[in-house]
């Protein structure tokens, strides 16, 4: 199909987030032919959502301004048994308590990028648990588990990669894609939603729901999922040497936010401007359109614009002048990452190697003297070359100690 009659299908397709879909005429028919509701689940497995999940928060986004209703969906009951997709073992059983933490720590992301309230196309928040938690389970194996083949649950990527493997499936983590299923059928029945969205993986449980909806109910859903994202060097987007990006400021701030966009690959430039950032296409092909060293403008734009989305217009700018003081100028920031460590550890002195991994500005020991011989490792902006060096509370200036890999890499170390 070249181009669809909906604009958000074509705001979806120009900005390269389209995947797969279910059935695209049948969908572009229905949002041509006036307002539809969508969603997107979110499990409650950690305090923050991470950058993978701001890909379908932003399709929501879309969604919503193009005349359409959003729902998300928070995974209360689902969260109770884990997706197994492509997993190699069972995930940690959450408590009820921990699961309305984490969905706590999720909820503050939503607000930023979409507008819920009473409108027409207001969004929406539920939680899967306050249905999947009253089923009576002989009912439930009754009116929903009969329509399940698990002839065809069996051939789902996600569950056959596990067992080629041989390794275990669990009965609670099967039961997992019904409970998905049954969710797309629920909130058909509570909100009208037509419609279900998510990365790739996701495409057997979507698909799973509409044909569960198909058989209790002789309705027509539809799926839409994302490409899994990944750098063009091949690297799965959203990992860095200390761990996943989050989107929740407590556990990744918007400098390291603004940092991981400014180091974008050049080759991704564009596609990252289309999918993480507002800016209309025309400005982005004039930024993707920049050459040598101007690529880098692009980047800060970018870093910039992806930081606000998450974060706000102006922890998107105190972020972008951080950076620009600390490589422009060579200035102390006080809005670097910093780092605690215990202050009798500092008065006593710590190898560099040790505080450097343990700042998360570099890799493990060997990965570090490697940098260190190349002078890529400065303390207090000055340069290192012993790897045996200590550093102490000496060595504290306005109380932090300024650890720097490279030109990008930067943390404040300080007495806990």
């Amino acid at each position: 199909m070249t181009a669809f009659k909906s604009d958000f299908l074509n705001v979806l397709k120009e900005r390269g987030f389209i995947h797969q879909i279910s059935d695209a005429e049948g969908l572009d028919a229905r949002c041509a032919a006036g307002p539809i509701t969508a969603y997107v689940g979110y499990d409650a497995t950690a305090t923050s959502l991470h950058i993978g999940n701001l890909i379908s928060v932003t399709m929501l986004y879309w969604l919503q301004q193009t005349g359409h209703k959003p729902i998300t969906l928070m995974g209360g009951g689902t969260s109770m048994v884990g997706d197994p997709s492509f997993r190699d073992d069972q995930r940690a059983l959450l408590t009820m308590e921990k699961i309305n933490e984490n969905i706590a720590g999720i909820k503050r992301i939503f607000g930023r990028m979409l507008d819920y309230g009473d409108s027409a196309t207001g969004a929406v928040m539920v939680n899967n648990a306050d249905w999947l938690m009253e089923l009576k389970y002989v009912e439930f194996l009754r009116e929903v588990g009969r329509h399940f083949s698990v002839n065809r649950m069996l051939s789902f990527d996600s569950v056959k990669l596990r067992l080629d493997r041989e390794q275990s499936l669990s009965f609670l983590e099967f039961n997992y894609m019904i409970m998905q299923g049954y969710d797309f059928v629920e909130l058909n029945r509570r909100h009208g939603c037509i419609l279900q969205m998510g990365g790739s993986d996701q495409w057997g449980n979507i698909v799973n729901g509409i044909d569960l909806a198909h058989r209790m109910e002789q309705k027509q859903l539809y799926a839409l999922t994302t490409p899994l994202l990944t750098t063009s060097s091949g690297a799965k987007m959203g990992k860095t040497a200390t761990g996943a990006v989050w989107l929740n400021a407590d556990v990744f701030s918007p400098y390291d936010f603004w940092q991981y966009f400014r180091n974008t690959e050049d080759a991704d430039v564009e596609r990252f401007l289309k999918i993480f950032t507002r800016l209309p296409l025309d400005e982005i092909a004039r930024l993707a359109a920049l050459g040598g060293s101007e690529i880098n403008e692009a980047k800060k734009v970018l870093a910039t614009e992806a930081t606000a989305v998450v974060h706000g217009r102006e922890a998107a700018d105190e972020a972008a002048e951080t950076a620009r003081k600390t490589f422009e100028e060579g200035a102390l920031s006080e809005n670097l990452p910093t780092v605690e460590v215990p202050a009798a550890e500092l008065a006593a002195g710590i190898g560099l190697l040790s505080l450097v991994v343990m700042a998360g500005v570099g890799a493990p020991h060997g990965g570090v003297r490697r940098h260190i011989k190349g002078g890529a490792v400065r303390v207090n902006d000055k340069v290192v070359s012993d790897d045996r060096m200590t550093v102490d509370a000496t060595m504290l200036a306005d109380g932090v100690v300024k650890l720097s890999l490279g030109k990008k890499k930067h943390v404040l170390v300080k007495a806990g």
